[in-house]
């Protein structure tokens, strides 16, 4: 079954190693460059295809004239799109005679749109999944193929979810992949009006605000720390603070949101509604722990967080 793939980062590599697997004919990889100022901590798609002389195209205009006819002459029989970065247009979702299919991290209609491993985290969710579905010209809405419900701990990161969804996609492939080669295909509509759409997150969206309860900052830092660019705020002089690790903590002062409590054994915030707990931070590019954390702030006078 001849097949175009547009793929990247390590869930576009779950999807490859599963296609590949499975004895599906790898015509074509389309990828992304890694940007330099971008933190790549995962793998490449590109590197991949290299490996195993499969041809592998770069272009960020894949959507032009071009690269629709170079598409159409490979003549695939279907498309895969594995957490490639951008929309593929009507002109090329057209062209496979079986169809077109996206693998989407999250338990569709629930969490459309980006990032939404790091959205379920934010919104203290207890379950997502992996979601194989048609493509179509909105993002996600597609029916659906087949899915997998991923369960998330109190304790999950985006990074740890994220390698749970990976795992999730080889399983859920090799379920729905042998009934593709037969062309037993499941297909079910979604109701988008019982889902959820979420736009993307810039670093700037990672700022504190301490009004919020102790449960909701813990559900920010966990799901924005690394390899994510962080959860912060800022000190008495505006300096930022990057909190990389923190608990949720019972606070019995009287509550003033980014109030420092600095006691023997610990430092907290108060926030909204109970205290974080300080565990790993980092100021002036040094990371911080347990009792630097204390000796800096007290020696730089630091008794709030903004």
């Amino acid at each position: 079954m001849k097949t175009v793939v547009f793929a990247y980062h390590n869930m576009g590599l779950a999807g490859l190693d599963a296609l590949f697997n499975h004895g599906f004919d790898i015509a074509a990889v389309f990828t992304h460059e890694d940007d330099p100022d971008e933190n790549c901590w995962f793998g490449s798609v590109k590197n991949w295809a290299l490996q195993k002389n499969i041809p592998v195209y770069t272009t960020e205009e894949v959507n032009s004239p071009q690269w629709i006819a170079k598409i159409a002459e490979i003549n695939p029989d279907i498309i895969f799109s594995f957490y490639y970065r951008k929309m593929i247009g009507r002109e090329i979702l057209d062209l496979p005679k079986i169809g077109a299919f996206n693998l989407h991290g999250s338990f569709l209609p629930a969490y459309r749109g980006r990032c939404p491993v790091n959205w379920v985290i934010i919104n203290g969710e207890t379950q997502t999944g992996v979601t194989l579905h048609y493509m179509i010209d909105k993002p996600d809405a597609g029916d659906i193929v087949g899915q997998k419900a991923v369960p998330i701990d109190f304790s999950d990161t985006a990074r740890t979810l994220y390698d749970k969804l990976c795992q999730a996609a080889k399983d859920l492939l090799d379920e729905l992949l042998p009934l593709i080669k037969s062309n037993q295909i499941p297909r079910r509509k979604q109701n988008l009006a019982e889902g959820s759409y979420y736009g993307g997150r810039r670093p700037e969206d990672g700022r504190i605000d301490w009004n919020k309860s102790a449960a909701e900052i813990y559900n920010l830092i966990r799901a924005v720390t690394e390899p994510y660019p962080g959860a912060f705020a800022l000190l008495n002089n505006d300096e930022k603070i990057i909190i990389w690790w923190a608990e949720p903590a019972v606070s019995e002062e009287a509550v003033i949101p980014g109030k420092l409590v600095i006691t023997n054994k610990e430092v907290l915030v108060q926030t909204g509604k109970n205290a974080i707990k300080l565990l790993d931070i980092e100021i002036k590019g040094k990371h911080l722990r347990g009792e630097q954390i204390k000796s800096y702030l007290k020696n730089g006078k630091v008794t709030k967080l903004k």
